[in-house]
């Protein structure tokens, strides 16, 4: 589903890039018109198409786009992504943006899609953190779906998560999730951070939802499903890398969250290229 606050962001965007108004492009005639294409100079998983298209539109209604392949596609390098006609001062001032949302959302999708691929065959989950662009979550969080991830909880109000300092805080991890079943909204999941075995065994005591392992061995967290037993799931986390994401899996655990899906961002290499008409 996409995200319903992409009008907002998109107006946010362009409001910082263009203020009061495009020096540059102004020095176009008005009535010119132009013809672009997008493409990519290597392959990837798509995303941000409606953030895209949303720029033009918020620019001007006579832009229009047609697609040459839609979110979640993979696209190959020097595939033409997406083709655009219409007035070229208005191209040219979201063409920036436009590039940075399909830029930035694609590269999230395709991280996704190495750790997806890599766990391939297993029973374990792909999950993104909050570690996000702050402004961007629900995109971002949009963009693992394309690659085939599961999104955590989309922030603070929609599940509980009692770590390290929520628990010392408490005072045990008992007293936390004591509080957390008394006040919690029914459906609200409870997952608890653990650090050891230990910790483990005393959460799963008072019964939670979900635990999060944090920089467990291989062979701790292979103990830590055996103890487990299906009494709650598990999330591995910390130290998360491809080169190690499939062995971790293989441990059985439920869930693997990986922060550098929306957090190591490097751009995908696309680029816009003009005919003026």
């Amino acid at each position: 589903m996409l995200p319903d606050d992409i009008k907002d962001t998109v107006r946010r965007a362009l409001a910082e890039d263009i203020g009061s108004g495009d020096l540059t492009a102004a020095l176009i005639p008005a009535s010119t018109r132009a013809r672009a294409s997008v493409i990519t100079r290597e392959s990837a998983v798509l995303c941000g198409s409606a953030w895209f298209d949303e720029v033009f539109r918020q620019l001007d209604t006579a832009i229009s786009t047609t697609w040459a392949a839609k979110d979640a596609d993979s696209i190959r390098a020097s595939q033409i992504v997406c083709r655009l006609h219409g007035p070229a001062r208005a191209i040219l001032s979201g063409e920036r943006m436009a590039l940075n949302f399909l830029q930035l959302l694609s590269d999230t999708a395709t991280q996704t899609r190495r750790y997806v691929d890599a766990v391939s065959g297993t029973h374990t989950k792909v999950l993104d953190t909050r570690k996000t662009i702050p402004g961007l979550r629900r995109a971002q969080k949009y963009a693992v779906t394309c690659g085939g991830g599961q999104n955590h909880r989309m922030g603070l109000y929609d599940g509980i998560l009692i770590k390290e300092n929520h628990i010392l805080a408490a005072g045990s991890i008992a007293r936390a999730v004591q509080q957390a079943k008394t006040s919690a909204t029914e459906g609200i999941p409870i997952e608890v951070e653990v650090e050891n075995l230990d910790q483990l065994r005393d959460a799963l005591a008072v019964g939670v939802d979900r635990l999060l392992v944090d920089n467990f061995s291989l062979q701790s967290l292979k103990a830590a499903v055996a103890q487990t037993r299906g009494r709650a799931t598990i999330e591995a986390s910390g130290g998360i890398t491809l080169e190690n994401v499939r062995t971790m899996a293989e441990t059985g655990v439920d869930y693997i969250s990986v922060g550098a899906l929306t957090k190591d961002v490097k751009a995908i290499d696309l680029s816009m290229r003009f005919e003026m008409q």
